[in-house]
């Protein structure tokens, strides 16, 4: 009798499983036909971005390897693709710099300090101008946002300064710069993409404006985050016309500007052994620092060189945070 219930039990499983291989619907693999058109389509994208991405690279390439280069085949256009002679002499000069050392600091200081400082005043009044309860936003927005069409001139700019009592101080490289209307439409478009009902959770347990800030939005937008950073980064480091203008203490020079007073007396300095018969021995013994252009291309790479390196390790966060503000816009 049990066998008999089996061999039923048996013949209704193979029977099931029939009718639903029978059902199921039949897949026919297809292999797609390659395309003569989109074959060289592929090929020529590959072609014209390789060529973009040569024609960005190289630049930074044809400059090193100068400065490694022997001076006097860099200064007559003789390294190209490779490096000849190598030495490592002008950036030893470079380091001998008078000075060096605290420019580099003041360079380092204004930019760590005055990126977070613009990256908490941009994110938090991105933040404050998508809350319907703050006091007139929309006047203070606007007003904000005009800033960026209008401006007074770099006179008005260096009289407000001096007034202010900012002239030949640190603190004017970071104080200007907090505030920047650019960065607070990135910050107000990323705040606008965050679902309400985060915020709204946050104040139903009793979270203020500045506690749901911190602990609910800055979780959130760190893609914007970065890509602010980035920008304040780099323009806090490359900033020249600063210094230049409403610092007079020397004490206060940054690297940038420490080093175009380096190539002006190294260019200075080449012209005079380059016209006088007296000084061959001073020529001998300056053979690679005399050199104008190489001191030039060095100093290239020193100041480009650290802003380079911050752009792999927010390079994830970066577009991100674009093709947000892109598509929001």
């Amino acid at each position: 009798m049990a066998d008999t219930v089996t061999k039923e039990i048996t013949e209704e499983t193979v029977a099931e499983e029939t009718v639903a291989e029978q059902a199921a619907p039949v897949v026919i693999k297809k292999h797609r036909k390659i395309d003569i058109t989109d074959t060289i389509m592929s090929v020529v994208t590959y072609i014209v971005y390789t060529f973009f991405a040569f024609v960005c690279v190289y630049p930074f390439y044809y400059i090193f390897i100068n400065t490694i280069s022997s001076n006097d085949l860099s200064a007559r256009g003789k390294i190209t693709f490779w490096p000849k002679e190598l030495h490592l002499t002008n950036y030893v000069n470079v380091s001998h710099i008078p000075s060096l050392v605290d420019a580099f600091q003041i360079s380092l200081a204004r930019t760590v300090l005055g990126t977070l400082l613009t990256v908490g005043a941009s994110a938090f009044l991105g933040y404050m101008f998508t809350r319907e309860t703050m006091w007139h936003r929309k006047i203070w927005y606007r007003l904000t946002v005009a800033t960026m069409y209008f401006n007074a001139g770099i006179i008005p700019f260096f009289i407000t300064m001096k007034n202010i009592h900012l002239y030949d101080t640190f603190w004017v490289y970071i104080l200007p710069t907090i505030v920047s209307p650019f960065y607070i439409v990135l910050c107000k478009t990323f705040v606008e993409s965050v679902p309400k009902e985060l915020t709204d959770a946050a104040e139903l347990d009793g979270a203020g404006t500045i506690r749901t800030f911190i602990s609910v939005i800055i979780p959130v937008i760190k893609p914007i985050l970065a890509t602010v950073a980035i920008f304040s980064a780099v323009a806090q480091w490359n900033s020249f016309q600063d210094t230049l203008l409403l610092t007079s203490s020397p004490k206060l020079s940054t690297l940038q500007f420490t080093l175009y007073q380096y190539i002006n007396q190294a260019s200075s300095l080449k012209a005079i052994v380059n016209s006088s018969t007296s000084t061959a021995s001073m020529a001998a013994s300056l053979a690679h620092a005399a050199t104008a252009t190489s001191i030039r291309m060095t100093v290239t790479i020193v100041v480009v060189a650290p802003i380079l390196l911050v752009y792999p390790i927010f390079q994830k966060y970066f577009v991100k945070g674009i093709m947000i503000g892109a598509v929001k816009g």
